[in-house]
């Protein structure tokens, strides 16, 4: 039998999945789990064990209620998926199926078409790349966040401040006069997408950016978004692959609808379809990520340490080169990204263990080789003086730095026990609007400064 602690401790785990749920606010929450306890309270009086009530109080519930039903799905217990989702593959379609399926598609059509729409105007791929290059963050992004509006239904005040994002972003894209090939066009080009995807942070936390718990499941999102967008470049790549090679092999052409239809519509739409399916399919990659995280993790550990010996022994330091410097930093982004998704992931209630220590060995690592660029970007400024792009640089790798520093220092504290971990994921939380501004000063204040050059 299972003990009423165990029982609370399910019950709790299926609350705290409830609240993940975007769609459900705190008030339906607490309807819900006063509607499960009042359920278990009944079967027990009525002679059932914990173990038993709870099971089927869950099944009840997840026999009018959707969410209950997903909340199975995400679980291996057999009896779990026995009692809950009996009977559920043949179960009919629901009206809230339909109406996801009615927005993915509409959404992903509006990028597909939104990609092609400047080709009206004569700006084409091989005669204007310039200008996909500025645009292609709104591009691409625009139809996600009227997906994320439309899916959350968002206030009329939430919609006005995406729409003020967007606008301050197609501004900064081809307001500014940029020389062709300038430094702060690439800048422009690289960062104007990162500050969009926080705009895009804002629909898909339905306004509610101020919430540590919100911009978490926004970190989780962004990395499981980012895992079924490369599934599908791949995936998308073999198909590509073979529509050329067989239509090549009967005699006819097709390089141009690949080149100017399949690959640039695709490309875009699948933003929208990836970001559905992180909806949709939450339980497999959340499976997934955790896995790579804990993969990666300690072969990019390897990876710094063994750049670090190397620099103490040359003696040599890091190469000035803008193209190393560009390498590290992803490379440090990168490492940010693994600390950030594995944060997410990991449970905040549990004791410190041997990938706790792995993750701190990583931190250090990175800061350590952060300080060594912060070395050669402020030699370089110190010798040809300040650029677009190393201004940029030394903004980006002060920030990693601060936030890399705080991040090693309350991983110590949840270490020595001086610390809930929760801290951290605070921390990291709260940093997420330090970038957010630093990419939208890249964009709107930097050009002006270094007159579009």
């Amino acid at each position: 039998m299972e003990s009423t602690d165990a029982i609370e401790g399910q019950i709790a785990e299926w609350r705290a999945y409830l609240r993940r749920r975007r769609e459900v606010s705190d008030s339906d929450a607490e309807e819900l789990e006063d509607h499960l306890r009042s359920t278990i309270t009944e079967l027990r009086d009525a002679g059932l064990r914990p173990d038993e009530a709870l099971l089927i109080a869950v099944k009840r519930l997840g026999g009018t209620d959707e969410i209950s039903r997903e909340f199975a799905r995400e679980h291996s217990e057999r009896l779990w998926k026995q009692l809950v989702l009996a009977g559920d593959a043949t179960a009919p379609s629901t009206p809230r199926s339909h109406r996801d399926l009615i927005q993915v598609v509409v959404c992903a059509l509006l990028a597909a078409i939104g990609i092609k729409l400047p080709q009206l105007f004569g700006v084409d791929f091989d005669h204007n790349a310039e200008f996909y290059q500025r645009n292609i963050g709104l591009l691409a992004l625009a139809p996600l966040a009227v997906y994320f509006a439309w899916r959350r239904r968002l206030r009329p005040g939430v919609i006005a401040v995406l729409v003020g994002f967007f606008a301050l972003g197609a501004i900064g894209a081809n307001a500014y006069p940029f020389e062709s090939h300038s430094q702060s066009l690439v800048l422009t080009a690289i960062h104007l997408p990162l500050a969009l995807w926080f705009a895009v942070g804002v629909a898909y936390v339905g306004g509610d950016w101020r919430s540590d718990r919100a911009r978490m499941e926004f970190i989780r999102f962004t990395g499981e978004a980012f895992i079924y967008y490369v599934l599908m470049a791949l995936g998308g790549g073999v198909l590509t692959g073979f529509t050329y090679g067989i239509f090549n092999a009967i005699g006819l052409d097709v390089e141009t609808f690949v080149s100017q239809w399949l690959l640039p519509c695709g490309a875009v739409a699948a933003v929208v379809v990836a970001a559905w399916l992180v909806e949709a399919k939450q339980s497999v990659i959340e499976n997934m990520a955790p896995v790579l995280t804990r993969v990666f993790t300690p072969l990019f550990t390897a990876v710094l340490v063994a750049v670090i010996v190397a620099a103490i022994a040359t003696a040599s330091g890091v190469n000035a080169d803008r193209n190393v410097l560009i390498l590290f930093d992803l490379l440090l982004v990168v490492v940010l990204g693994l600390l950030l998704y594995s944060i997410s992931a990991r449970d905040p209630l549990a004791r410190p263990g041997i990938f706790d220590r792995l993750q701190l060995l990583l931190v250090i690592a990175a800061l350590v080789v952060d300080a060594l660029v912060l070395v050669a970007i402020t030699s370089r400024i110190s010798e040809f003086g300040f650029t677009a792009n190393k201004s940029a640089a030394l903004g980006e790798n002060v920030i990693l730095l601060a936030n890399l520093a705080g991040s090693a220092w309350l991983l110590l504290e949840f270490l020595r026990k001086r610390g809930p971990f929760a801290r951290l994921e605070r921390w990291q939380t709260g940093y997420l609007s330090v970038f957010a501004l630093w990419v939208w000063v890249v964009v709107i204040v930097f050009p002006p400064i270094f007159n579009f050059a």
